[in-house]
C-alpha cells in the first residue's frame, strides 16, 4: 500500500551515489541534505511535474526525518516523496522508502495496475480503538492497530481503490476490482 495523501512522486530507482549538499547558502549543518544520485527505472506518479529525475534529497539527520539509503551496492528502491517547486524530489521517514526486493509481489503488481485507481481515495491510519471512517472516499488502515506494524497484511496485500459507485474500499487481487471487493476484516 502506498500512503499518497501528500506524495508528489513515486519512482523505482537504483541509487548510484551520494554527497552532502546545502540547498541554500546557509552554513548551518541542520540545513544540509544528502543528495542521492539515482538511475530512475520507472516513474509511477509525478510525471506531470517532472520528467527526468537524477537526484533525490533527504535531510542529513534522522532527527529531521532523513533516511539512509545504500549507495554502495547500487540497491533498488521504491521511493515516494514530495516535490519542491523547482522539481527536486525530497524523501523522508514519513514517506514510503522501501527496498524493491522487500516489496511483496502484490505490491509490485499494484504499482502497475491498481494503486492509480485509488488516487481519489484517502487512507486513514487507525492507531487506537475506536477508529471510524470520516467519508466514503476513505479506507481505514489497521495494520498498526492490529499488528503493531506499518508493513502488515493490509500494506503488503491490499490496495485502497475507488469503486464504480465512487466509494473507496480495500481490494485484494483476483477478479477485476468492481466485481470483488473484500472488507478489511475478511481473511
Amino acid at each position: 500500500m502506498l500512503v499518497t495523501a501528500d506524495i508528489s512522486a513515486v519512482i523505482r530507482a537504483k541509487i548510484s551515489g551520494e554527497k552532502i549538499v546545502s540547498p541554500s547558502n546557509s552554513s548551518s549543518p541542520y540545513m544540509k541534505m544528502i543528495q542521492y544520485e539515482i538511475k530512475m527505472i520507472k516513474m509511477f506518479k509525478g510525471f506531470d511535474k517532472a520528467k527526468d529525475i537524477q537526484y533525490v534529497y533527504t535531510p542529513v539527520f534522522s532527527s529531521l526525518c532523513g533516511v539512509k539509503l545504500d549507495s554502495n551496492n547500487k540497491a533498488g528502491y521504491l521511493l515516494s516523496g514530495g516535490m519542491w517547486s523547482d522539481g527536486r524530489i525530497t524523501i523522508g521517514q514519513c514517506d514510503l522508502v522501501e527496498s524493491w526486493d522487500n516489496l511483496s509481489l502484490s505490491q509490485k503488481k499494484n504499482l502497475n495496475y491498481r494503486y492509480q485507481m485509488g488516487c481519489e481515495c484517502r487512507i486513514n491510519t487507525c492507531y487506537t480503538v475506536p477508529c471510524a471512517s470520516t467519508g466514503e472516499n476513505e479506507c481505514l488502515w489497521t495494520d498498526w492497530l492490529l499488528d503493531n506494524s506499518l508493513n502488515g497484511e493490509q500494506a503488503r496485500q491490499y490496495a485502497c481503490i475507488r469503486r464504480s459507485d465512487t466509494t473507496c474500499s480495500w481490494y485484494r487481487g483476483g477478479p477485476p476490482p468492481e466485481k470483488d471487493f473484500l472488507d478489511m476484516t475478511d481473511p
